[in-house]
């Protein structure tokens, strides 16, 4: 029986690539994704280029709970197990939006949706176990913004400039959750790393007048990666026997980022806990 992957905004970009490397290894990709024509497009490109490739879609925005449960249970119904989930979507907004549930979009899209569907999965990873998380988070996590853990996903008002603060705060988050939820799943056979996938010309930034194209000029340079390039990490967490029970970590694809400090926040326990049981509550979990 093959393996099973769940990876989130797996219809362009970085996703796209991850879950082709994923059906390639042999597995079965299951994408939750927004939008149903790109889904369609997705699993038709797939299935021309990975022969026997096996790939579902789920419909659903991880800025809404209400989609994130539904996906999550939907999910639940189709499989009994999962070996990898990959906690890719997420959005670079030039702008502060309100979420459906009355919090920043930003850090609805790119953290709370994805701590949401992730613990409502843990069962199924459980019995997968071995079993893979990889949330893919960014060294502009050392870009964040000052915040106050009981205000983290407070809609505000920003533009541009704040805009890459708040981005930041997000890919913070996103590290700092993997590196809670890694201690809370020691014994379990499920590991949890985040990783950067070093600059890419994605859709991420497609607020950006022009940023396509740009991007797709920068992409043909030795300054910016292709989204197969900033799969590589994703892939390497989720497929590579070097990863076996390595847990908690944070591996950057960036050139030179090991040579940074670890940012201040990695290092602090406590924020990680108090970050954890602030989302639960903000997404109505018991924080645990």
């Amino acid at each position: 029986m093959a393996k099973i992957a769940v990876v989130t905004g797996g219809t362009s970009g970085i996703g796209k690539e991850i879950a082709r490397g994923l059906a390639r290894a042999g597995y079965l990709v299951a994408i939750v994704c927004r939008n149903e024509l790109r889904a369609a497009a997705t699993v038709d490109e797939l299935a021309r280029d990975v022969p026997g490739a096996q790939v579902e879609t789920f419909l659903g925005d991880l800025s809404v709970q209400l989609d994130v449960r539904r996906v999550a249970a939907s999910l639940e119904e189709r499989f009994d197990r999962l070996d990898v989930l990959v906690d890719n979507a997420g959005v670079h907004l030039l702008r502060a939006k309100v979420s459906a549930d009355g919090y920043d979009r930003m850090i609805a899209t790119n953290h709370l949706g994805p701590f949401l569907l992730t613990n409502l999965l843990l069962g199924l990873l459980e019995k997968g176990a071995p079993s893979r998380v990889v949330v893919v988070a960014s060294e502009a996590h050392r870009q964040a913004d000052r915040f106050e853990v009981e205000r983290l996903a407070e809609p505000g008002f920003y533009g541009p400039a704040g805009a890459a603060r708040v981005y930041g705060r997000s890919k913070l988050l996103n590290i700092l959750f993997a590196q809670e939820l890694a201690r809370r799943m020691e014994g379990s056979g499920v590991t949890v790393n985040a990783m950067c996938p070093g600059a890419v010309a994605t859709g991420l930034f497609r607020e950006v007048p022009g940023a396509g194209r740009v991007g797709a000029l920068l992409a043909r340079t030795p300054f910016m990666r292709t989204s197969a390039q900033g799969a590589r990490m994703a892939l390497r967490l989720a497929l590579d026997e070097e990863f076996e029970g390595r847990s908690g970590g944070f591996h950057s694809s960036t050139p030179g980022a090991g040579l940074l400090p670890k940012a201040g926040p990695l290092k602090n326990p406590g924020l990680q806990r108090a970050i954890w049981e602030h989302s639960a509550h903000l997404v109505g979990l018991p924080a645990l």
